[in-house]
């Protein structure tokens, strides 16, 4: 099968890793404090830009996350069709406008409105991962020789675990925004607990 538009998978890995790569470096931008400041100022700005840390840090693993997941997702293809492309191209435009969601969180952090819009952003990621990984599995013909069907459903599984808690979480800012940012540390354990109850079929050499 000939490259969709010239595109082959190394050229489509390389570009995204470009843009994950952009979108950590837009969220580094946002942490700063103003210049000629004293001791004292300089300790309340520090304060102040608490907020803007912690938003880069949680982003940062999140965005971190999901080039993992996509690296690993983008090893098992041979070969890239119309929906593939088109999925993954919507997913780098996702993580290319992150830094608008976390510069929300960490100027409205008690805000179930902001708070709502980055977890519905990451679920919408995750979401276009599990989707991804619905297309290897359905169309063997788009993974590489040797790849099992229950690698590629693990990656959907792990996916899938990330856009349901980001997802549910989204009624839970009704209650408490905070409680909902806590919410999230769920996907660690479950996709931990995943990882060792559907184990994959390692590849044939």
């Amino acid at each position: 099968m000939r490259p969709l538009h010239g595109i082959d998978v190394e050229r489509m890995r390389s570009f995204a890793d470009a843009v994950f790569a952009i979108a950590i470096t837009l969220l580094a931008l946002e942490m700063s404090v103003p210049d000629g400041l004293n001791s004292r100022e300089l300790g309340h700005a520090l304060k102040e830009a608490l907020p803007a840390v912690a938003g880069y840090a949680l982003s940062f693993l999140v965005v971190g996350a999901l080039w993992l997941s996509h690296h690993r997702l983008f090893g098992m293809v041979k070969v890239l069709d119309s929906s593939l492309l088109y999925l993954d191209m919507v997913l780098l435009g996702i993580v290319a406008a992150l830094p608008f969601p976390t510069r929300l969180l960490s100027a409205y952090h008690s805000s179930a409105l902001a708070t709502s819009i980055y977890a519905v952003t990451i679920s919408l990621a995750a979401c276009l991962l599990a989707a991804m990984s619905v297309l290897l599995r359905r169309q063997p013909d788009l993974r590489k020789d040797g790849v099992p069907r229950e690698l590629v459903t693990h990656s959907m599984l792990l996916s899938g675990t990330v856009a349901a808690v980001f997802a549910t979480s989204v009624p839970v800012t009704l209650i408490s925004p905070d409680l909902a940012e806590y919410w999230w540390i769920l996907a660690v354990p479950v996709r931990r607990w995943l990882s060792r109850r559907f184990q994959p079929v390692p590849a044939a050499p």
